[in-house]
């Protein structure tokens, strides 16, 4: 069972292409968003569609493979760990992100 603590599995699509960065070490952090979709029906019988977005990061190998093929639109398949993390704004402001790292990614289709 340990093997299931904080693990998280994503399908969805790529808001934006994939953000690369390359730290002075030569190290790449790849960050992207996708979109889930969930349909269900309403009081009223509609179908209704609910988006909701997920920042991914990925480090390493797994980054030059998202650099390498991903693009805003592809359809992909995540698995990584939920973290959470804040830093300060140079305002002071205190500001909280949630982020799955990912270090696994599978293809599943085009735009």
């Amino acid at each position: 069972m340990s093997t299931l603590r904080n693990r998280v599995q994503l399908i969805g699509n790529l808001g934006n292409n994939p953000e690369m960065i390359t730290l002075e070490s030569g190290k790449k952090i790849a960050k992207f968003s996708i979109a889930t979709n969930e349909s269900y029906k309403n009081s009223q019988g509609e179908k209704v569609t609910d988006t909701q977005w997920h920042n991914v990061v990925a480090w390493n190998k797994t980054a030059e493979i998202i650099e390498r093929y991903l693009e805003k639109g592809t359809e992909v398949a995540i698995e990584g760990k939920l973290t959470s993390r804040s830093y300060e704004t140079k305002e002071g402001e205190k500001k909280y992100i949630t982020e799955v790292v990912c270090n696994e990614v599978v293809l599943l289709g085009g735009k």
